[in-house]
């Protein structure tokens, strides 16, 4: 595998353990370079405009982020193996989730209608701005298609025993049922918000966000390594635990988070009606005319003029959110959920620097500006 990356993110050396996580991140996204130069040039052969459009998924793909699946999945992996282990046989492994993530960004952007992605537009809006909104979402679904194929590519190409890539691929797999199902009762909850409560909020959270951000990267890396049982629990609960704060966090990351740091619009949740856990529990919080003015369709609100004073109406919505106490509840319960999967490592079986590691992450995911 060449030891680079396109357009000038070069890595000298592939990486021996220890790893750093910049140095890790690095690795991945040589490797994710690597692969998409060759597919992109496969499909420039057969059309110029197929080498576009693999062009386009290559950039969003390759368009930063925080790599937390490759990095949770690293980690789950090191548990296991220790620092001596070599990390260049499970680089494609790692590149895949990121593969696979793009593909669920991707979707989930057209689903929300959402303007921008890590301060870029998104795939829709950029082949909207080509040929129209119609071609512009049916090209952002091939797009998400052809980056969930690459990733089974990729991760096909990992160099261990057969036993251990059929458990690995049964981890895989489950991620994607499970993102896929929390992702479609992330949908239904914007069509029947009086039927969602906070519980349904937090298993939404649970299966959209936390099994493929945290829990299941996790056990993809223990697969990876070969499982070991005496991890499987402590991984699973700090898993759950982590990411549910993780999405607690984006929820209030989607009402009070700053575009320009966010990468994406401000109060997009809101906008669209979104009922996260943060939502459901300012209803849940609010007095009886709080409630009313919750529940208040912002669809056709008056913008007031500039210079007027006066709040927009997502604006007020937000600092309506803010007095019923809602915002102040969701940091308790991310605190709560950090803590929670912190403990469930302290007697798992895992070198103390792997500890350290998932621990300054656990932080790192839940305590963050975007």
């Amino acid at each position: 595998m060449a030891n680079h990356t396109l357009e000038g993110n070069r890595l000298e050396t592939i990486p021996r353990q220890p790893v750093s996580q910049p140095a890790l991140i690095n690795a991945v996204e040589g490797t994710l370079a690597d692969f998409l130069a060759c597919q992109i040039a496969a499909l420039d052969a057969v059309d110029p405009a197929l080498g576009g459009f693999a062009r386009t998924a290559r950039d969003l793909v390759m368009a930063g982020g925080k790599r937390l699946r490759p990095t949770f999945a690293y980690w789950g992996w090191r548990g296991v193996t220790g620092a001596a282990e070599p990390v260049e046989v499970v680089l494609p492994a790692l590149g895949a989730l990121e593969l696979m993530h793009t593909f669920a960004l991707v979707h989930d952007d057209l689903m929300d209608e959402s303007d921008t992605r890590r301060g870029r537009p998104t795939a829709h809006r950029l082949f909207a701005a080509q040929h129209g909104a119609k071609f512009g979402g049916s090209a952002a679904i091939l797009i998400g298609d052809l980056c969930l194929v690459w990733a089974d590519q990729l991760l096909a190409r990992t160099s261990l025993p057969a036993t251990t890539l059929l458990n690995v691929r049964a981890c895989y797999d489950r991620m994607r049922i499970e993102a896929i199902a929390g992702q479609y009762l992330d949908v239904l909850g914007e069509t029947d918000p009086d039927s969602w409560s906070v519980e349904r909020a937090l298993v939404v959270a649970r299966h959209k966000t936390a099994s493929y951000t945290v829990q299941w990267p996790l056990g993809f890396g223990l697969a990876l390594a070969g499982g070991d049982p005496r991890l499987e629990e402590a991984y699973r609960e700090y898993g759950l635990a982590v990411g549910e704060a993780f999405q607690l966090r984006d929820d209030m990351l989607g009402v009070y988070g700053d575009p320009a740091v966010t990468g994406k619009p401000a109060a997009d949740d809101l906008r669209t009606g979104k009922p996260t856990t943060l939502l459901m529990l300012a209803h849940q919080l609010a007095t009886a005319e709080q409630r009313a003015e919750l529940t208040t369709d912002l669809a056709g609100a008056v913008i007031p003029a500039e210079g007027s004073g006066e709040l927009n109406p997502i604006a007020r919505r937000a600092r309506l959110i803010t007095e019923t106490g809602a915002p102040a509840r969701v940091e308790e319960m991310i605190r709560a959920r950090v803590a929670e999967g912190v403990a469930a490592l302290a007697d798992a079986p895992i070198h103390s620097d792997v500890r350290t590691a998932l621990v300054e992450l656990a932080t790192a995911a839940t305590q963050r500006p975007a």
